[in-house]
């Protein structure tokens, strides 16, 4: 037999050599493989369900996808090669790399809040030190082996930290809140400085115009929400007014987000369909016109009211979308689609949920079943768009449960409707959160009444101190 030892470090051929002698000293190739087993069982242990083979499979596979990244970058003795490429050391932490942030601060930060707070904890801490480290100031756009990668919009680190913030990780607040304001203040960081003076950014200055201003809006509320909890009244008072800049590029007459010029207009020939040359990247008007989820209550405005902005989702699930709308689209392809949903690209993740601020909250159940049904399979192809370092299989995770976090950065996550019919979560903490949804199926996807702790629930939402605290 041959056996071959391989270690890595991203410092040095000798930290390599000495993370090999350290990790696998006096262990041969089963016990080591034993180890990883049993490490692999105590990180999948957290969730415990009740349900079908296939479904079982599932959410195993996607508590898997969610833990292979972001990842370790550091060495034995705590050295790890930053963003500036010399070489620190991590004495309280535990250094993270491969920070896909446009896609997983929507589900898989908000899921490692419940189920792996230390992770979590370090990966944040990480984020603060690459935004020391960065020439720039910035937190991780998309960072990489200590390299930034610069791959897609938003300052989103900022989401990451403000859900940590939120739901109670040992961070310091008025570190966090200085790197968020670095990093949502670079002038010449993709349209960052006319967003600061005009309150969007201009179609005639950048392709992806219209997003960035919806998704900066956003993050610019998570900076404003922190900036309370710190107790710093300036910083709150400036980002609450940025954080209503998405209205500057809604079209109250068409009831849709619409990109402007610089002059002020808004764009001709504008196409709802069109997922190229109408300021949005990765997606279309017609799903991206839905991103607000700091507040919903004034996008239904906007979008005509309670009865157009049901009407307007409905006719998203349901409508038909000709290919020469996605063909050439990257992430959005036929099987990531149901209706006009793009359920295969991240900018959409949120929208099901959105009924529960609306007359037909129920509508949210029936949709998001239908979701987990047609893009989960168990199958070698059974994810429908690329998973992006764990958030698609986050999404799952967290609806299969029954909620989903629309607004990174609060305290609540919105109510769905449970897949199984028991699933137990193991907390860090010792306690437990047991839902049980008796009678379950697919037949009986609507939830008509809910307890909690054996008490009638009448909200539309569940609060994380609540769930950190155990509930069944």
């Amino acid at each position: 037999p041959l056996e071959v030892k391989v270690a890595l470090s991203p410092v040095s051929a000798s930290g390599a050599l000495n993370n090999l002698r350290i990790e696998t000293a006096g262990k041969n190739f089963g016990q080591l493989c034993a180890q990883a087993g049993q490490k692999w069982e105590d990180a999948l242990s957290v969730i415990d369900v009740k349900g079908d083979y296939d479904q079982v499979c599932n959410i195993y596979s996607s508590m898997y996808h969610t833990m292979i990244n972001p990842c370790v970058y550091t060495d034995v003795d705590g050295q790890y090669r930053g963003l500036d490429h010399n070489i620190h050391k991590a004495d309280d932490f535990t250094n993270y790399t491969v920070f896909s942030v446009w896609d997983t601060y929507r589900a898989l930060h908000p899921l490692f809040n419940i189920i792996n707070r230390r992770v979590n904890t370090d990966i944040a801490r990480s984020m603060l030190k690459h935004c020391e480290q960065s020439v720039h100031k910035a937190l991780p756009i998309w960072s990489h082996m200590a390299n930034e990668n610069w791959c897609m919009i938003g300052y989103h680190s900022v989401s990451v930290l403000a859900d940590a913030v939120a739901k109670g990780l040992p961070l310091d607040k008025e570190e966090v809140l200085k790197a968020m304001v670095s990093s949502s203040t670079i002038p010449y960081l993709d349209g960052t400085g006319e967003y600061m003076e005009k309150g969007y950014v201009a179609l005639d200055h950048n392709g992806s115009a219209a997003s960035l201003t919806l998704e900066y809006a956003y993050d610019d509320w998570t900076i404003y929400h922190t900036a309370l909890l710190a107790g710093n009244r300036s910083v709150a008072d400036t980002y609450k007014k940025r954080a209503a800049n998405y209205t500057n590029v809604f079209d109250t007459n068409m009831g849709y987000a619409r990109p402007r010029y610089a002059d002020g207009r808004r764009k001709e020939n504008f196409n709802l369909l069109n997922t190229h040359g109408e300021g949005f990247i990765e997606g279309n008007a017609l799903n991206y016109s839905f991103y607000v989820p700091q507040d919903v209550d004034n996008m239904i405005r906007l979008m005509g009211g309670d009865k157009s902005f049901v009407s307007k989702l409905d006719s998203l699930f349901t409508m038909h979308l000709p290919a020469e709308f996605f063909a050439q689209t990257e992430d959005v392809t036929e099987e990531g689609l149901l209706g006009g949903y793009v359920h295969g690209n991240e900018p959409s993740h949120h929208i099901p949920f959105l009924y529960a601020w609306t007359s037909q909250p129920w509508k949210t159940q029936y949709w998001q079943r239908e979701i987990m049904n047609k893009m989960y399979r168990n199958n070698i192809d059974g994810l429908c768009g690329n998973d992006d370092c764990g958030q698609m299989s986050a999404w799952y995770i967290l609806s299969s449960m029954g909620f989903y976090p629309v607004c990174p950065g609060t305290d609540q996550y919105i109510l769905g409707s449970p897949l199984f019919k028991s699933v137990t979560l193991n907390l860090e903490n010792g306690k437990k959160v047991v839902i049980k949804a008796n009678n379950n199926g697919e037949a009986n996807r609507y939830i008509s009444s809910m307890k909690v702790n054996g008490k009638n629930y009448t909200k539309n939402y569940l609060i994380h101190g609540d769930l950190m605290r155990g509930m069944n």
